[in-house]
């Protein structure tokens, strides 16, 4: 299906900082830049952008992506949703870091409630270097947030010419422009210049289909830790873990999912405290299905989510139910 915008729309335009929002010292320089742009400046760098929309922008923060927790997510999630409540908003366009883009972007797929099209978008080189993606970056994020097509498609991350579901991208590369890649199914679509081409749709929940909810009071979400399974490993990590007071743990696991003797012995530490505990898996791609090492071991499987993604559901799911079968459930549909 490929659509063009008509009626000119009304985008709210979100800004976190990241690479997008940088700027070096020098047309050469791609790493140890400055994150000192904000969302206007950025705006009027792209005058094409006008003729797409009318804009309503938002500095959030301006920060490198790594440095963003809760304290940022969930009163991000709550005025994106706010936004997104009000007749006049098309849809939500959030400038980011690359580093965590994935991350924020499964979140807020999560627990914003909407058919309108949220699109996050970031950038591997500062503004400042030679061929800056992030200008084109962001005008095709707007032009697929005006999109009638991208309707109820949940949270996509532009970039690169690709459109992709929160729920499938992942960073792929360090460097390099093309970095996100959509894991075994596939981009939604594509967008150049002003043509939007969806060819594929997500079929686990999301967005105007999720029943996960943020409840009004809370500011923090269950504490949850990623423990990286490898030859030798021991069981230190989860005894730290557990002391900390986490209430759960996403294993990086081997493979299919496999874990070292040690981790095995992690888990029945966790399971014997009380702590859930999710397999994924340290390879990017793949299936950690529910099986007899489960059973055995009261832990769930990822599915399809990698380890970061994993904790962020976990940590929401947590907010309902520490029952396994229950937490397996989440991991199934979402």
């Amino acid at each position: 299906m490929s659509t063009t915008p008509s009626a000119r729309p009304r985008l709210a335009l979100l800004a976190t900082g990241g690479t997008i929002a940088s700027s070096g010292q020098s047309q050469a320089q791609l790493q140890d830049y400055s994150v000192d742009t904000k969302i206007e400046a950025m705006l009027a760098a792209v005058p094409a952008m006008a003729e797409l929309a009318d804009y309503e922008c938002e500095q959030i923060c301006n920060v490198s992506s790594h440095r963003l927790d809760d304290t940022v997510l969930i009163p991000l999630a709550r005025r994106v949703q706010a936004l997104c409540d009000r007749p006049d908003i098309h849809g939500v366009v959030i400038t980011h870091g690359t580093d965590t883009l994935e991350e924020t972007a499964y979140f807020l797929h999560l627990v914003v409630h909407t058919t309108k099209p949220i699109v996050l978008v970031g950038a591997m080189r500062p503004a400042t270097t030679i061929s800056a993606d992030g200008p084109l970056n962001l005008y095709h994020a707007a032009v697929v947030a005006c999109s009638s097509a991208a309707q109820k498609q949940g949270v996509m991350v532009v970039m690169n010419d690709r459109i992709a579901s929160a729920r499938h991208v992942t960073k792929g590369s360090a460097n390099g422009v093309e970095a996100f890649v959509s894991t075994d199914f596939g981009y939604l679509g594509l967008v150049a210049g002003q043509v939007v081409r969806f060819q594929n749709q997500l079929t686990t929940r999301h967005t105007f289909c999720s029943d996960i909810n943020l409840p009004e009071a809370i500011d923090r979400l269950p504490a949850v830790d990623v423990i990286y399974d490898h030859q030798g490993a021991g069981t230190h990590h989860f005894e730290a873990s557990i002391a900390s007071g986490a209430k759960g743990l996403v294993l990086a696991a081997t493979g299919q999912g496999s874990l070292s003797p040690q981790g095995i012995q992690g888990v029945k530490l966790a399971r014997d405290k009380g702590v859930a505990v999710v397999r994924s898996s340290r390879v990017w791609q793949g299936w950690i299905r529910p099986s007899t090492k489960d059973q055995n071991h009261g832990s769930i499987a990822a599915q399809t989510l990698n380890p970061a993604k994993a904790r962020i559901l976990l940590r929401l799911a947590l907010l309902s139910t520490s029952e396994a079968s229950a937490l397996q459930g989440y991991f199934d549909d979402y």
